[in-house]
Parts: structure tokens; C-alpha cells; sequence
């Protein structure tokens, strides 16, 4: 059996965000179907030379032709992401390394995400197209790579709510089959024998992570000179991790692997792009899988930006039970006996990335309009991490 966590009201308020639970049925099903990418690109926040671009891109991507007009989406908190489009009305989408001194060497790598992007383009893997990585400053003052933009259907939200219920269930099924489908690709077979230590991913994590978190703790606001402070619990909870790894597995993991990091087939339940793979690395399996659950751990609220399942009934919602078969069947992996350690897992390691995303707050060096909101979202993993474990494992075991 999954065990559930539950999050107490006093961390939803601190989220500060309202809203009512309730039930999604058929009648909710609207004629928007999915989210439209271009909605989400606008003004440009963090400015880019476009000229010095373009000469570039014109240079090593023959096919483009000058002038071109480029838009900021929205999304994008770690690397800030652009849309571009061409005078033959090419459109492209570029990801940029953020500006100034950056605290994580891993939380911005473009470069292993155009190097892995590029790897899986004769897979069955659902990816975009890369065209270029540049990694001379000159052009933008940062490294950026551009691919293909995909016309399709992101759901922010993870229940799918513009969709019927057959057709919500069969695009989280579509989900696990693309998941399953990254996991079966044998690293070597690609050329990326050499994207990371084929052993040990989850006690390398809990290093990494760790002393991430104590760096990210310690920023200061300039203004104010109060610090980020610490993930709750982060003592207890690294004692349990270290006290109870999982058998070692090994596959290419996406490291980020959620509903709103894929993009839908323009009317059909596949996936035809999976998106943000600055994370990705030789892994265990069952990370991805973790991440790909979690708003089944987290409580509903109406437009709050990370909501989860719980207090929702969704009809065509897959059941974590089935999402986790579905896995299983494809992949040949059950991650029932360790479900505890990765659900926790994996909300420990979005309580570091928020925490990260704060800490980029307090440094001015935020590029997404909702970072704000993110940043304030790191201790409430941290207590939904404590408490993933705390309702699963007796206390004399903890």
C-alpha cells in the first residue's frame, strides 16, 4: 500500500493563497484545451542584445532570416526562456543562462540540456529539435542553446481541468509511457556514457542537495539583511535518508519530470515534448517517477501555483496505485517498496530548489514573474517532507 501524506492548514496559509476544494467533473470541461504556449510569452524582463542574437543565430542556423522579434515567457525560474520568431515566421525557442554570480554549478546548466536534448533526437524519447549551443559570453554575457517550438498543450495545472475525464486520464497515462520510455534508453547507446556516476545517484543527491541548502540558507537580503534560513526539520530529515537508501538503480533520469515540463499533442493524449532537462542526469528511475507524483501529496487550491490532488476529486485522475502499475508495467520496476523514501525525496529536493529560487529573490537575480510566490514554498516542502515520513515509518524508526 501508498502511504498519503498530509499537509496541516497552517502551511497552507503560509503559501498565502485561497481557494476551495471541491469536485471536477464533466460539466468543467471547457473548450480551452490545455494551456496556449504563446499566452505565456510577453514583454522581455531580463534584456537581451537582439541584434548581436541574431547576427548569431543567422550565422549557425541557416535557414533563419533576419529581422527577428522576441517575447519572454513567463515560466522559465531557473534559466530565463525566449521566444523567437523569424522573418519567415520560424518560431524558436531559446534558454539562457541567468545573469551575474550563480550559487548552484547544476540548477542552470543549459549546456547538459542542449547535450542531452541533442542525444535523444533519434530516440523514442518525445523531445524538440536542438539547433545551436553557444558558449561564448560576448554574444549574451551567458551561455543559451535554441531548439524547436513545439505547438501543443501545457497544463500548468496538474489535473487537467479543461479536460474530459477519459481524455485527462489517457494524457497522465501518455505521461508515465514517455517516463517509461526515458528509462529504457541505455545511456551508452546515446553518447552519455559520461553524464554522470552510474552509482550511488541518491547518497550523491543527498551531498549535493545538502550543501546546497546550507549555501542557500546563509543569503542575505541587501535591504533587509534577513537570510533565507533553513529547510524545517533538515537535520531529522537527512538522518532519515542516510538511514534508508533504496536498492541502487540506474537509467537516465530527467530530474524535473512533471505535467507542466511536457507539452501535449495539439488534440491528442501523447506527449510530443518533454521540456527543462537542466537536472537530467544518469539517475535512479524512480526519482523521475516521484516527481512526476507529487500533486498527489499536495492539497488543492484553486490558482495557487503547485497544486496538488488532495481534497480534489478529479474524475479521470488516475489513482497513484495505477500510475505507479502503469510504471511498472512499462518499465518493469515497482516502486511500492520504496515509495516513503522517494515521495520524500522528492519533496525534499523541490524544498531546495524553491529555497534556491528565494534565495535568487534576495540576491535581485529572481526571472520569473511568479518566483515570489515560488520562494515562499520551501518550507512547506520541508514540513511535507517530515511529515511524508513521520505518517509512514513508527516513531521508534525515526
Amino acid at each position: 500500500m501508498v502511504a498519503s501524506s498530509k499537509l496541516p492548514l497552517l502551511l497552507l496559509l503560509a503559501v498565502g493563497v485561497t481557494g476551495k476544494t471541491g469536485k471536477l467533473g464533466p460539466k468543467q470541461s471547457a473548450t480551452n484545451y490545455g494551456t496556449n504556449i504563446m499566452v505565456n510569452a510577453g514583454d522581455i524582463r531580463q534584456s537581451i542584445d537582439v541584434e548581436k542574437l541574431t547576427t548569431y543565430l543567422v550565422q549557425h542556423i541557416p535557414h533563419l532570416k533576419a529581422p527577428l522579434t522576441v517575447k519572454q515567457f513567463k515560466f522559465g525560474q531557473s534559466n530565463p526562456t525566449y521566444f523567437l520568431e523569424d522573418a519567415n515566421q520560424l518560431k524558436l525557442v531559446m534558454r539562457k543562462k541567468p545573469p551575474g554570480e550563480l550559487l548552484s554549478k547544476t540548477a542552470h546548466a543549459v549546456e547538459r540540456e542542449y547535450k542531452i536534448l541533442k542525444a535523444l533526437q533519434d530516440t523514442p524519447v518525445p523531445t524538440p529539435k536542438v539547433y545551436c549551443l553557444c558558449e561564448d559570453r560576448s554574444v549574451l554575457g551567458t551561455p543559451f542553446y535554441v531548439m524547436e517550438f513545439l505547438k501543443g498543450r501545457i497544463f500548468e495545472d496538474a489535473s487537467m481541468p479543461q479536460l474530459p475525464p477519459q481524455e485527462r486520464r489517457a494524457c497522465w497515462l501518455a505521461a508515465v509511457d514517455a517516463l517509461t520510455k526515458l528509462h529504457s534508453i541505455d545511456p551508452k547507446s546515446v553518447g552519455l556514457s559520461d553524464y554522470g556516476r552510474p552509482t550511488d545517484f541518491y547518497p550523491r543527491q543527498l551531498r549535493t542537495l545538502s550543501t546546497i541548502s546550507q549555501t542557500q540558507s546563509k543569503v542575505t537580503d541587501g535591504a533587509t539583511g534577513n537570510s533565507v534560513g533553513d529547510i524545517p526539520h533538515i537535520k531529522d530529515i537527512l538522518d532519515f535518508f542516510n538511514r534508508n537508501l533504496p536498492k541502487d538503480r540506474t537509467t537516465i533520469v530527467h530530474g524535473d519530470y512533471k505535467i507542466d515540463n511536457m507539452v501535449f499533442h495539439p488534440t491528442e493524449a501523447r506527449v510530443i515534448g518533454i521540456l527543462d532537462w537542466e537536472l537530467s542526469t544518469i539517475g535512479h528511475p524512480l526519482s523521475d517517477v516521484a516527481n512526476l507524483c507529487h500533486p498527489y501529496s499536495l492539497p488543492y487550491f484553486k490558482g495557487a501555483a503547485n497544486s496538488g490532488f488532495v481534497g480534489h476529486e478529479v474524475e479521470g485522475i488516475p489513482k497513484l496505485e495505477e500510475v505507479i502499475s502503469a510504471y511498472k508495467k512499462g518499465s518493469g520496476v515497482d516502486a511500492t517498496p520504496d515509495w516513503t523514501f522517494v515521495s520524500a525525496f522528492a519533496h525534499f529536493r523541490l524544498a531546495v530548489i524553491a529555497q534556491g529560487i528565494a534565495s535568487r529573490v534576495y540576491r535581485k537575480q529572481a526571472s520569473s514573474e511568479s518566483a515570489h510566490r515560488t520562494a515562499a514554498l520551501f518550507p512547506v516542502m520541508g514540513e511535507l517532507c517530515w511529515s511524508t515520513i513521520e505518517s509512514a515509518v513508527p516513531s521508534s524508526k525515526l
